[in-house]
């Protein structure tokens, strides 16, 4: 799956979220958002160089359990996360270098060979 330009109109369990096979994107924000709006071209070019990974882009906001699961504070958050366990995140990135570390999760991850 690639990048996705919409937010889920339902926000997934974190028990969801932490069982999605392979490699998941997980973005925090909210569609009025300035700063979120900002990064979404960054966010496409970094997804479609990892078609592998799974976007879930959340629509957050007070009260909202899954991202106070995730401790998130400012918009946009974005985690790299495998099997439940978050390999990367980014506050508020505004560069390519702000999702280097985004990056350099997904491309350390080794994709067995299809059998």
């Amino acid at each position: 799956m690639s990048y996705q330009p919409h937010y889920a109109t339902r926000e997934p369990l974190r028990s969801g979220v932490d069982g999605e096979p392979g490699l998941v994107v997980l973005e925090f924000g909210a569609p009025w958002c300035g700063h979120c709006h900002a990064v979404q071209p960054l966010l496409d070019e970094l997804l479609t160089q990892h078609p592998e990974a799974t976007h879930v882009k959340v629509e957050d906001g007070k009260g909202r359990p899954l991202g106070r699961s995730f401790g998130v504070t400012l918009w946009p958050t974005v985690i790299v996360m495998e099997q439940g366990k978050e390999l990367a995140r980014a506050v508020r990135p505004t560069t390519l270098h702000d999702l280097r570390s985004l990056d350099d999760a997904l491309s350390a991850r080794v994709v067995p060979p299809v059998r």
